[in-house]
């Protein structure tokens, strides 16, 4: 039936340009069809009137052999004969030319036919290849239709799903809610009845504490009345000669009484009290492991620090790219980690990097290296989204911590040593406690969190979306955020955690003031430029400069104070630096490279 109707359709269009073009040209036409028709009256009355001319003569001519007499007439009639048959020539010459004017009109308008008759066929060609085009645009929009009704009931689909999952969603939300409460609850019970058995175990502690002073106060009073001899190199009479210095020579029992009253005058717990003190200092003493780390000084500040100059060492530290590096707290030890799955270990010895061993354990490339303040233990975080402990004494690994759905690109200890948080891909920070190996919290921060330091209270974190975000570990929320211009790679404090260096994409490096929230210092450079996300860059240990790796392989070292360029170290990296770490002791710079190459630097 449509294919009945389109072929109607064209015909009647046919017909209608058909009718067109008559209406339109009958009008040129018409005269020269008069001015034929008016040829044709012309050449019959031509026709007509010779013949009646040649009746005429003939009867003329008769007429002149009839009679003599009608000479006169038949003259003047010849005259007019004559004049007659000029006067016709004339008309039928005029007559001829403009024939020969019609034919050719007619022949160009014959040519502007076949001319009009090719566009007729050119616009018909066109008209059914417009055609072919629509039918082909027909299909393509039922197609386009099935397609929309297709999506629409998909997007219908998805719609259902998503108010299905997001009433799922507050369902679970809301049973979270009532878990946490519940479990605030059954800890806020626990620490209650701990704290109700630590004041039963302090009452009866206190009571056999008494109960013991009693006892010895009485064994004492005991001793003190009974004589005892004394001899000359007995201790008690060095105490008598040193009480008889102040109040004079009195009998040897005087001395001894007044000691025993002295002892037994002692606030209660005073002697176990100096008893505890001495075990509480061997167990102090003794308390370290054999790691070589706790045999180092702490270094909680440095006496001198060194502006690098010189390349000491420059040293292959991994099979492929280096992404970290840290110094240990005593600056004895340096840590790398790199693609190749391990935290390499080595010893900085008189301006050398001696290799100390390797760490494994790891499923994919070392991100982040942190150590605790004793330097007894190293946390690693790497891109098979896990952290990892070891302990340095016999470099053995000792908790992995699972849990993120990312790469993990940052973990710190927190100040207590006891517990870590983490900054993954995945868009979130996780607080670990490593007593119970086990996550406490779990904080969605709403991009990917790039480099992590740690405060008592609060965890200053950098993310990809150029902010800097400040939380507090007991609220577990945000107590601010600061954007910078571009995506941050790296965070670091001074020394009194008071100053906080940046760096971001932007290739600009920032101190913000912790205490006024405010940007203290900017510093940059010309040819300075940030090489990836994971760009690290370092206080020295006093917090008067900074220093920080470039993309083309250049050291740059800015003074804090004047914000300047202090110096630029650009002739041992083949590479872009990834990471810089300043020893705690002000005299090493390390860095790392994109390559497999790491440089210790000096002023020596």
């Amino acid at each position: 039936m449509a294919e009945r109707r389109a072929d109607c359709s064209w015909k009647r269009h046919i017909s209608d340009q058909l009718k067109l073009r008559d209406r339109v040209q009958r009008h040129t036409f018409e005269e020269i069809v008069q001015q034929y028709n008016r040829l044709l009256e012309k050449s019959d009355l031509q026709a007509v009137l010779t013949e009646r001319y040649q009746i005429e003569k003939y009867d003329v001519q008769r007429g002149h052999e009839a009679s003599s007499l009608d000479a006169s007439r038949s003259d003047s009639l010849h005259q007019e004969m004559s004049q007659m048959r000029i006067r016709h020539q004339e008309e039928l010459t005029e007559l001829h030319k403009k024939r020969g004017e019609l034919a050719q009109t007619v022949i160009e308008l014959n040519n502007q036919i076949q001319q009009k008759d090719r566009e007729i066929q050119s616009n018909e060609a066109r008209m059914l290849e417009y055609q072919q085009q629509i039918a082909s645009l027909e299909g393509d929009c039922r197609d386009l239709r099935n397609s929309l009704q297709e999506l629409e009931m998909a997007n219908q689909t998805l719609k259902d799903e998503y108010d299905a999952l997001q009433i799922t969603f507050s369902a679970l939300e809301e049973k979270l809610r009532k878990t946490s409460e519940d479990n605030q609850e059954l800890v806020s019970r626990w620490m209650a009845e701990k704290a109700l058995e630590a004041n039963r175990l302090n009452a009866e502690n206190e009571k056999d504490t008494r109960r013991r002073q009693a006892k010895l106060q009485k064994d004492l009073a005991d001793a003190a009345k009974e004589p005892l001899p004394i001899e000359q190199d007995d201790d008690i009479e060095v105490l008598a000669e040193d009480g008889g210095k102040g109040a004079g020579e009195t009998s040897p029992n005087r001395p001894i009484s007044r000691t025993a009253r002295k002892t037994s005058q002692q606030p209660q717990g005073g002697l176990l009290d100096s008893i505890s003190n001495i075990f509480g200092r061997r167990r102090s003493a003794n308390s370290f492991g054999t790691s070589p780390e706790t045999t180092e000084p702490p270094s909680g500040g440095c006496a001198e620090v060194r502006v690098p100059t010189t390349a000491l060492h420059v040293f292959e530290a991994h099979d492929g790219e280096v992404n970290t590096v840290r110094f240990s707290p005593g600056s004895r030890l340096l840590a790398t980690g790199g693609m190749d799955r391990r935290v390499k270990l080595w010893e900085v010895v008189a301006g050398r990097c001696e290799a100390k061993g390797a760490l494994t354990g790891s499923n994919a490339g070392i991100t982040s290296i942190d150590f605790d303040s004793a330097g007894s233990y190293l946390l690693a975080a790497s891109n098979d989204f896990a952290s990892r402990i070891w302990t340095m004494d016999d470099y053995r690994l000792r908790h992995t911590l699972t849990g993120h759905s990312g790469k993990v690109l940052s973990a710190r200890f927190l100040l207590d040593n006891a517990r870590i948080v983490s900054g993954s891909y995945d868009r979130t920070l996780k607080l670990w406690d490593l007593r119970s190996k086990v996550c406490m919290k779990t904080v969605f921060a709403g991009s990917s969190c790039n480099d992590i330091v740690c405060t008592e209270q609060c965890v200053m974190s950098g993310h990809f979306d150029k902010k800097v975000r400040f939380w507090d570990i007991r609220a577990e929320s945000i107590v601010r955020e600061m954007e910078l211009l571009g995506r941050v790679t790296s965070l670091d404090l001074n020394h009194d955690r008071s100053e906080l260096l940046t760096c971001s994409r932007d290739d600009v490096l920032k101190i913000i003031d912790l205490r006024s929230n405010a940007i203290r210092q900017t510093f940059s450079a010309q040819g300075f430029k940030c090489g990836a996300d994971w760009t690290r860059v370092t206080f020295s240990p006093d917090g008067s400069y900074v220093a920080g790796g470039s993309a083309d392989g250049a050291l740059y070292v800015w003074n804090v104070l004047t914000g300047k360029l202090d110096r630029t170290l650009d002739r041992n990296h083949s590479s872009a630096i990834n990471s810089v770490s300043w020893s705690p002791s002000g005299t090493y710079v390390a860095s790392v490279e994109k390559g497999s190459r790491a440089i210790l630097w000096s002023d020596m």
